[in-house]
């Protein structure tokens, strides 16, 4: 089991033409442009990491007794926002880690994390992905762009939970705000930047990156806060602010973005590399 899953990464990443192409777009973002067996053995590595990352979230959805070795790094940063009572938005990306990124964050916070995604498409992968999460304690809440569905998300954090939210991307009809990102524009989500403004809880950028088999890293930067009426420039500062907190974490760690999709970029970066 600690060996096959990046055997069976690199060939995914062979029968996905399409899909290497655009992680190897994403690392000359991060690292800059590399010779054509780097850009390889970097894509390698990314699928590989994706690979072990899955197998190990399916272990510890099996109730088979595995359990994770959790580390952390800024860890105070949580705790001084736990303390103030009016909850936490924490913002994380698909690294490696994310699918278990709630169990980790679950076990320091005792008011529960709540993840909230987009809806899945395909019903039944959403039932089977979401009672994984939920065995492992954390509750999921599907979302759109409703203007009622951010009323579960608030009134956890009222009660000082937790909300957890990707942002690394942005899917067409998504609100959202362009930042500079990795040298060129991207499109930051819409939803904690409000969610926050809303709530007066503060963001937390949290981002998981693998070690070893079962073992895993928390990195916890500052937290961002934003006054409750908010100014346009605010917002904008805030959601540049996010961003740059994930472009810190994937430049530290390339080969631990699992960026699969086109959505985020708005128009390329200087070099060329959108």
């Amino acid at each position: 089991m600690r060996h096959s899953p990046p055997v069976f990464g690199v060939l995914f990443a062979a029968a996905l033409p399409e899909v290497r192409r655009r992680v190897e777009q994403n690392l000359r973002r991060v690292r800059g442009p590399r010779s054509r067996l780097v850009d390889l053995l970097d894509s390698s590595a990314v699928f590989a990491a994706y690979g072990s990352c899955i197998a190990e979230a399916l272990l510890l959805a099996s109730d088979r007794g595995y359990t994770v070795a959790r580390r952390s790094r800024g860890v105070e940063h949580y705790h001084a926002c736990a303390a103030a009572g009016r909850g936490v938005i924490i913002v994380t990306a698909h690294t490696g880690g994310w699918d278990i990124a709630g169990q980790i964050l679950g076990a320091v916070h005792p008011a529960g994390v709540m993840l909230a995604m987009q809806r899945e498409r395909d019903a039944e992968a959403r039932a089977i992905q979401d009672a994984a999460r939920q065995r492992a304690g954390v509750q999921v809440v599907h979302i759109g762009d409703g203007p009622l569905d951010a009323l579960p998300l608030l009134k956890h954090l009222q009660r000082g939970g937790a909300v957890a939210m990707q942002i690394d991307r942005a899917p067409p009809g998504m609100r959202s705000r362009e930042v500079t990102f990795l040298g060129g524009r991207w499109r930051a989500p819409e939803g904690p930047i409000a969610l926050a403004a809303m709530s007066g809880a503060p963001i937390l950028p949290v981002f998981t990156h693998r070690l070893g088999f079962l073992d895993y890293e928390a990195v916890v930067a500052p937290p961002i806060r934003l006054a409750r009426r908010a100014t346009e420039e605010e917002r904008d500062a805030a959601a540049a602010e996010m961003m740059g907190a994930l472009e810190r974490f994937v430049r530290a760690h390339p080969t631990q973005w699992f960026h699969f999709t086109g959505d985020g970029p708005v128009a390329p970066a200087e070099d060329g590399t959108g």
